[in-house]
């Protein structure tokens, strides 16, 4: 590799890091900015208005990663996150100017379409630039930037919108664009596997996820990804709600909603070096069944030191359970399909995130939300272990034959 490729791959991960840091700021926005426009009466905005304008979001990501992941292997990783970067980034700064629900809802669908392809694009470039044998280092320690987002997103809430308003919160999360994809335009290179695989592209990385030496690790990676962007989102849409329900103060529940996500990144860390020291099946199995344990005994009233330690452990593996999946995707599939593969992977599991908040919210307005949210939530952190149990024992190490 020439010197100047040697420099350029060193940008891969705080660029690709950086874009994943898009995905926690629109995790968290809606959140922040909502409680102002359901007070204010912004366009008439009530909750089930709310629930539609986030769901539209959710969908246009769920359409992206379908799609971008898809278009990534046909004209590359470095176009296609640029792409996606910039879609993004407009259209979250139209969102600023939008003058009624439905057009905010518009938006907030186009920008998820320009989101949904950064995750994956970003996963598969960070992945074909990783040293032989880390099997999932490089995948988590990227991921963190999707819990550093959100974070950073709840503390700009705080801060800007008593003095600017609610628009000002889309205006700062399209500002970061200005600086990235110059950047990306100047530093990211392409992927070398890609370049040698250009000559396989047209539907062929899209037919190849059903062939039979992939159909079932595909179904079983769309299954697991489903139930793991479930739990992501049900538990951060409704754990302090939830725990009101259980009787807890509301500073409390708020407060194990942040130990929640700081647990998320202790996890992702952690995650990922177990996995570059033993193998990615074993220890996505153990995270999810780690998840399942978790969130079982968080449906039984605790003391509140024990209830903050098992909601510290229930982030650890919750989240990097999920973001395991989409190394384990990562290191499976080779060069010609793995974008897709990732795509595909993430945009099944955005429907998961669709559904999360929706069997929370029946839950919580059939009066079961606790102690059953959390029977619910670990049944589907078991159903996830079982799932990628399925996928086929094939070595995942195939980027190193890339």
């Amino acid at each position: 590799m020439s010197t100047v490729s040697t420099t350029r791959s060193g940008w891969v991960r705080p660029l690709c890091w950086s874009a994943v840091l898009l995905d926690g700021f629109d995790l968290v926005v809606l959140g922040t900015i909502t409680p102002v426009l359901l007070s204010d009466k912004v366009w008439g905005y009530t909750p089930a208005v709310a629930a539609t304008v986030s769901t539209a979001g959710l969908a246009g990501m769920t359409l992206g990663a379908l799609t971008i992941g898809t278009v990534t292997d046909l004209i590359g990783r470095r176009r296609a996150l640029l792409v996606a970067v910039a879609g993004f980034s407009f259209f979250t700064l139209l969102c600023a100017f939008a003058q009624s629900a439905g057009s905010f809802g518009v938006l907030r669908f186009l920008a998820g379409l320009g989101l949904g392809g950064c995750l994956p694009t970003a996963i598969t470039l960070v992945t074909e630039y990783s040293p032989r044998g880390r099997n999932g280092g490089p995948t988590t320690l990227v991921m963190t930037g999707y819990h550093v987002g959100a974070v950073l997103t709840a503390l700009l809430g705080i801060l800007v919108i008593p003095s600017l308003g609610w628009r000002a919160m889309f205006v700062i999360g399209a500002a970061p664009a200005l600086v990235l994809l110059p950047l990306m335009l100047k530093y990211l290179p392409e992927s070398p596997s890609f370049r040698r695989e250009v000559s396989k592209r047209g539907l062929e990385p899209v037919k190849s996820l059903l062939r039979p030496e992939f159909r079932r690790s595909t179904l079983a990676f769309w299954v697991t990804s489903f139930m793991g962007l479930l739990l992501v989102y049900g538990l951060n849409t409704w754990l302090p709600q939830i725990m009101r329900e259980a009787g807890y103060p509301l500073g409390a529940a708020l407060s194990l909603l942040l130990v929640l996500n700081l647990g998320a990144v202790a996890g992702l860390l952690l995650a990922g070096r177990i996995a570059d020291k033993v193998a990615l099946r074993p220890v996505t199995l153990g995270w999810f069944a780690g998840a399942t344990i978790t969130l079982a005994l968080l449906s039984i009233r605790l003391p509140s030191v024990i209830l903050y330690a098992v909601v510290l452990l229930a982030g650890v593996f919750v989240f990097a359970a999920q973001v395991l999946v989409y190394a384990y995707v990562g290191r499976l599939y080779p060069a010609a399909n793995r974008a897709t593969s990732l795509g595909w992977t993430a945009g099944v599991g955005r429907l998961g995130a669709i559904a999360g908040p929706i069997l929370g919210g029946a839950l919580l307005s059939a009066g079961l939300a606790f102690p059953w949210g959390f029977y619910a939530f670990a049944l589907v952190g078991g159903l996830a272990a079982i799932s990628v149990s399925v996928v086929e024992r094939r070595s995942a190490v195939v980027v190193a034959s890339d």
